[in-house]
Formats: structure tokens, sequence, C-alpha cells
């Protein structure tokens, strides 16, 4: 339920990041009008944030990304959701980052690891074959050279060629 509610508050932030950037046409003072509201009425806009201290509805510094603490505190600033502050959700996020982050790394480690072991073991198998197949022309020369040997024998040439001197 908790982890839920972790995702949930991270697509808010990003997407009314995303919003926040876009409306940048949207008055600047539509926010404070919602001052003395609850902090539900407040966050219905995403351009506005809600400091719990000062029960106040303030327009979101989309300069600075994260809210000064002049404005107000991030352990009391609300925005897009009232149960969350910027706090948890800065720190779950960067939790989150870094866990995709190494699960990236491991999976590249991994991958290279992987393919690096293939090809050693593929380099193996080719080798392996190779020296087989050096094995059987060696064994068919000598087998060949034998049968010759026996041919030369059988006619009697298995001595010196007399023409030899000529040559």
């Amino acid at each position: 339920m908790m982890d839920s509610r972790v995702v949930v508050a991270a697509l808010l932030l990003v997407f009314g990041l995303a919003t926040v950037f876009a409306q940048s046409t949207t008055p600047n003072h539509v926010c404070e009008t919602k001052n003395g509201t609850s902090c539900e009425e407040c966050l219905k806009n995403v351009t506005c944030l809600w400091c719990i201290t000062t029960k106040s509805c303030v327009t979101y510094p989309v300069r600075t990304i994260l809210p000064p603490h002049s404005l107000c505190p991030l352990n009391d600033a609300r925005w897009g959701l009232c149960w969350m502050n910027f706090q948890t959700l800065i720190i779950t996020l960067a939790v989150i980052g870094g866990i995709i982050i190494i699960a990236l790394l491991v999976c590249l480690f991994c991958c290279c690891k992987c393919e690096n072991f293939g090809s050693k073991r593929f380099e193996a198998k080719m080798q392996r074959q190779a020296n087989k197949m050096k094995t059987k022309q060696e064994e068919r020369r000598a087998e060949m050279k034998q049968r010759h040997d026996d041919i030369r024998k059988k006619y009697g040439l298995s001595g010196q060629n007399p023409y030899s001197k000529f040559a």
C-alpha cells in the first residue's frame, strides 16, 4: 500500500513539474486567492504549493525547482498530495533513482561478462574442432603414405630410382 503511494507521488511530481513548466502563461496570483482554504482545495491547481506551518497557498517557484526555505520549509511544503511532504518525496525519488541506476549497471555488467564467457567458450569449441580435423588429416596422410609404400614394395619400387641420377 505504501509502495503504491510512493509511485503515485513520484508520477505526480514528474507530471506536475511538466505541467508547471508548460503553464508559463498562467497568472501568478491564482494560488494566493486560495489562502485560508484547505490543502486539498489549494492543490487542485498544480501550480500551487501548500505550506502547513503558515496554512497558506502560494504559487510554486518554478525557477528554483525546490521551494526556498524562506517560502516554506521542505518538511512543511505539500505539492500534488497533501499527505506527502517534499523532503520525503525527494528522498524517495533519490532512492528509486539510485536503485534503477544500480540495476542497470548490474545488468550491463552481467551482459558483458556473459558475452565474453560465451565467446571464450565458442573459441575453445572451434579450437577443439580444428584440432580434431588436423588429427584426422594427419591420419589420412599416414594411411595414404603407407598404402603408397605398400604398392612400391609390391612392384619393387621401394629402392632408389635408377634414373634419379640423370635428373
